[in-house]
Parts: C-alpha cells; sequence; structure tokens
C-alpha cells in the first residue's frame, strides 16, 4: 500500500504588530535559531510528511529560501509562496501550491513547539474522520461577553478547548470550502476549521496538542520558549 501524500502548509506571512521590533516574529532567534526553523523542523522529520510549502510575505521568498531551508537543509520543501492581505488569503495560496494531496496540515510559522508525535496522533484522527484539530482542554472557566464586557454565559470547561495548530484536513474537502469562500463574507474568519464550519463542513474532530505548543505573539512568549529551550536542553 501506497504512503498517503501529507503536505505541510507552513504560514508565516504575518507582519508580528503585537511583538514589535523591526524583524518579523517568525524571523527572530530563540537560543541562536529563527522560530520558523524550529516549526518547520518537525515536519522535516516526520516520516509521515512528504512535503511542505512555505508561505512567507511578498518579497520575502529569496531571504527564507536561502536564510532558513537553505541554511537547515530543509529538503522536503517544495514550494515558498507569497501570502495574501488576511491569513484566510495566505492559506489558500498556500493550498494550490501544494497541488492535490492526500492530507493537508496548516500550521502557524510562529508555533515552535509541535513536536512529531502531535503530528501523527493529527494524521491518525484524520484518517478516521476526515479532519484533526490540534487543542487543548481549557485550564480555566471561559466567559463569553458582549462588546461592553457584560458577562452572558459560561460554557461549561469540560467543553471548551483552546485551539492550535496543525489543523489537519482532506486536501479535496479543505480546498473546496477555501475555494467556496471567495463568494462569502470572511469576516470573523480565525482558522481553519472555522471556513470547513461555515461552509458546511462535518466531523471536524479535535485532537489533543500540548500545552506547551504555544503561538508566540508577545515578547512576554518570547521569554517563555527560551526557557522551554532551556528546560528540554537540560533534559537532553
Amino acid at each position: 500500500m501506497s504512503q498517503d501524500q501529507c503536505i505541510a502548509v507552513i504560514v508565516a506571512a504575518g507582519a508580528g504588530r503585537r511583538m514589535g521590533g523591526p524583524v518579523s516574529k517568525q524571523y527572530m532567534e530563540l537560543k541562536g535559531k529563527p522560530v520558523l526553523a524550529y516549526s518547520i523542523e518537525p515536519f522535516q522529520n516526520s516520516s509521515r510528511i512528504t512535503g511542505i510549502v512555505l508561505v512567507v510575505s511578498a518579497g520575502q521568498e529569496d531571504y527564507v529560501q536561502l536564510h532558513i531551508v537553505n541554511r537547515y537543509g530543509f529538503s522536503k520543501v517544495r514550494k515558498i509562496c507569497a501570502g495574501g492581505a488576511e491569513r484566510y488569503d495566505s492559506v489558500y495560496r498556500g493550498l494550490k501550491a501544494a497541488g492535490p494531496c492526500d492530507y493537508i496540515f496548516i500550521h502557524d510559522g510562529v508555533r515552535p513547539f509541535v513536536t512529531e508525535e502531535i503530528i501523527e496522533r493529527g494524521y491518525l484522527v484524520a484518517q478516521e474522520y476526515g479532519s484533526a484539530i490540534c487543542g487543548m482542554p481549557s485550564k480555566d472557566t471561559v466567559k463569553i461577553a458582549d462588546a461592553s464586557g457584560i458577562v452572558e454565559e459560561t460554557p461549561q470547561r469540560s467543553r471548551v478547548w483552546t485551539v492550535q495548530t496543525p489543523q489537519i484536513f482532506r486536501y479535496g474537502e479543505i480546498m473546496k470550502a477555501y475555494e467556496e469562500l471567495q463568494g462569502f463574507d470572511r469576516t470573523g474568519i480565525t482558522d481553519d476549521a472555522m471556513v470547513l464550519e461555515t461552509m458546511g463542513g462535518t466531523n471536524i474532530r479535535m485532537f489533543t496538542g500540548s500545552y506547551s505548543n504555544i503561538k508566540l505573539t508577545t515578547p512576554e512568549d518570547m521569554d517563555l520558549a527560551e526557557f522551554m529551550i532551556d528546560r528540554r536542553r537540560g533534559r537532553d
């Protein structure tokens, strides 16, 4: 039996305004290595992943090829393409660049602590249900409030997940949903599962990632990431 074609689309086209500083957060160095390189590495090393597409800001393709792909020997990177104005635009371009395959793994370029184990767990869930959304059960009670801050609802914590990436889909299903989305109002679309939900997709299944699988958004996140790398190296 031939191996499924599993392509990772790693989205690294964000400007990172909340991080501040002159360098986009995906290129900032953590202990001597760019954030984006950490995010790519587990997909490069995973026996499940057959190819990688990087989506970066327009004009940064050559920089990423030279300073990330070539420097760290990421041989599975098939294409580097320019992203769009919003994240869903960038993902759509990445999907088109990936071309037909069996499964797509969509991952944030600033989520550097994904692991090969998470990738494999997600694949097995996607194989069974058609999609697999990485996340973790919420540790905190969550309140739903209106625009003025008045609490409207407190959902049961046992049913609340904080969403991570990768998010894994059958290629045909997520591509069809993204193509249909182009004719709709995309306001409020914040992750790829929402695209499938909005377009009537079913069997969107959560699977457990890791509380360590954080997204780097603020300077405080960078401090935490450095601590996590030091702790990981101390165990090696």
